[in-house]
């Protein structure tokens, strides 16, 4: 048998190097605050080196493309030289005196904090790389680096060439890894591993005969791709013919108490999950009022009723679904997106929103194979603080292969009113926009260790910030599929407190979203399948929103006639990714100097 080399044992050696340079040598000066914050800044520029070393898959996506050749191999001994690194770094932590740094590099100390605290939860509590089998797919590691345009093509395809030399490795630890999973993640990682297959294909192959590699190179990485393939076939086959059938499944619910812990870790909010499902619980019925009253004003242009219903919700209903047909077709569906961009541009620009920058590129697309299967529908791929020229991806599910019945009921849930309301999520001024703000943000830590509420909560904010600005034309309709489109996303944490922290069936959610959420069955139900494979992320949405729009209207009320919409903006943008809390104490600072 020949000997196969194996990458892990090299990895343990030089990750036991990088620890000790990590390693700061001594206590940092702290004799005066600007002392501290010269020794903190150069920490944290090991930190970061640190962390993309044994992240190189993050690494790639945030730009940073020194480790792109490296794949690293889901063991158990890895996942011991990745516990010993971030013990490492929090006892590094500790060596700093908080209370001298500056707010912005308090900001980033937490941040860095909650990283460790968050990487020892998920390792060593959660656990999900035992019961997730979707952890495991080589197919986005390998689309970022061919699809990148940060250095030639025969540079990146050794890069691709080297890290496929750990595939079988790989496939064969991500298989030992997986003990117990869920039926979902199980049947998400067959989809998505099926997905990934299609990365080495023939876009790879044609890349690899149009490169300037040597027939040597080129014999060798066709040989790695067909070897890749045969692994991942390999782990779907095993998914498929000996997970699936055994039936030894855990429940794909955490539980309230890993969830109200997972929640403090992943948002960073303010305030408590509890306390998030509470709130959400009194603007659904916020919302329903708005509707109510609104529906009342309008339904005799859309719906002629011999007698008008006494149940109020009922008219809602009626008039939600007549202003649903109103939609763009199957085969234009991507195109009515791609097209509506430039009048969402133009209206930023004329409204003085916030300024934009013209030279970083968005391209919608329709989403990869791979990034398939998760029930999210649209999302946005951008570039990292290291990879700022790069393009934007919007990636859209285009509506292919689906039943006449299925793609009629996405396009009513997508129609002419909140497909824009979604471009305006996804793009502009939302994820998109915000997005290169981040980018420019001085804290690197900010931009990389970007919370994810704060992300989604600005995108929900702009939203209503854009219709608040005449978008739609202050019509009672689009405010009213505004509020259907709003009530999602507090439905969104309600559904994922009561099916991850409670007991929540799928006949119970699907009635809750279509009767509350006035949506259609198909959306429905792909949320419910979004709430059993994900834990958290469907609460952050509501929770970075609320404390966005909380924020504003206590700065409006403290600033009075000075309160500036724009300043507001770009200001809030300005500090990167951060969690809100944070932002409103740097902004509340800065208020009282």
């Amino acid at each position: 048998m020949k000997h196969r080399y194996s990458l892990s044992a090299a990895v343990l050696l030089a990750g036991a190097g990088l620890l000790a340079a990590c390693d700061p040598g001594t206590k940092p000066a702290t004799g005066t605050a600007e002392t501290a914050d010269a020794t903190f800044d150069d920490y944290k520029a090991r930190f970061i080196d640190s962390l993309w070393y044994y992240n190189p898959e993050w690494a790639s996506s945030a730009g940073y493309h020194r480790y792109d050749s490296l794949l690293v191999v889901p063991s158990a001994g890895r996942r011991q030289v990745e516990a010993a690194a971030i013990a490492r770094r929090g006892k590094e932590l500790q060596a700093f005196e908080v209370g001298k740094l500056s707010v912005n590099n308090q900001t980033d100390y937490r941040l860095m904090q909650n990283y460790l605290a968050s990487a020892r939860f998920y390792a060593d509590t959660l656990r999900s790389w035992e019961w997730n089998p979707s952890n495991y797919n080589v197919g986005g590691a390998v689309a970022e680096v061919l699809n990148g345009r940060y250095a030639p093509l025969d540079r990146r395809l050794r890069a691709i060439s080297s890290k496929l030399i750990q595939s079988a490795d790989y496939y064969e630890a991500a298989e030992q890894s997986v003990k117990r999973p869920t039926r979902e993640h199980t049947n998400l990682a067959i989809r998505q591993n099926q997905g990934g297959l299609s990365v080495f294909g023939p876009a790879l192959l044609d890349s690899v005969a149009k490169s300037g590699l040597s027939d040597a190179e080129k014999k060798t990485l066709r040989e790695r791709v067909a070897t890749t393939r045969l692994a991942m076939e390999g782990y779907i086959r095993f998914l498929q013919t000996q997970v699936l059938p055994a039936g030894n499944f855990r429940p794909f619910r955490i539980g309230p108490e890993l969830f109200a812990r997972k929640f403090a870790l992943d948002i960073q909010s303010r305030y408590s999950a509890d306390e998030v499902y509470q709130k959400a619980l009194t603007h659904r019925q916020e919302l329903l009022t708005d509707m109510k009253a609104r529906a009342l004003r309008i339904y005799p242009k859309y719906v002629q009723y011999q007698a008008v219903p006494q149940d109020t919700l009922a008219i809602v209903r009626d008039v939600v679904a007549a202003l649903s047909r109103e939609h763009a077709t199957p085969q234009r569906f991507v195109d009515a997106v791609r097209e509506q961009m430039p009048e969402l541009v133009r209206w930023v620009n004329e409204h003085d929103l916030l300024t934009q920058d013209p030279t970083q590129p968005l391209v919608v697309r329709e989403t990869p194979l791979y990034m398939r299967g998760s029930g999210a529908g649209a999302s946005v791929s951008a570039p990292g603080p290291y990879d700022k020229g790069a393009d934007t991806y919007y990636n859209v599910d285009p509506i292919v292969g689906l039943p006449a019945p299925q793609a009629e009921s996405y396009l009513r849930e997508y129609n002419t009113y909140t497909l824009q309301i979604l471009n305006i999520h996804e793009a502009i001024p939302g994820h998109y926009t915000q997005l290169v703000y981040a980018n420019r943000s001085p804290s690197l830590i900010k931009s990389i260790l970007g919370n994810g509420a704060m992300i989604e909560g600005w995108a929900v904010y702009a939203e209503r910030m854009m219709l608040e600005s005449g978008y739609g034309g202050n019509t009672d309709e689009f405010w009213l599929m505004w509020d259907k489109w709003n009530m999602r996303v507090t439905l969104n944490a309600i559904l994922d407190h009561e099916v991850q922290a409670g007991s929540l069936t799928e006949t119970q959610a699907v009635e809750m979203l279509r009767r509350d959420g006035f949506q259609e069955d198909a959306e429905a139900r792909n949320k419910w399948l979004r709430a059993t494979l994900s834990q958290v992320q469907l609460s952050s949405y509501f929770t970075g929103y609320t404390e966005i729009y909380d924020l504003r209207e206590e700065l409006k009320q403290k600033q009075g006639k000075e309160f500036n919409l724009k300043a507001f903006h770009e200001q809030f943008l300005s500090y990167g990714s951060a969690p809100v809390k944070y932002i409103r104490e740097m902004m509340l600072a800065k208020e009282k100097k």
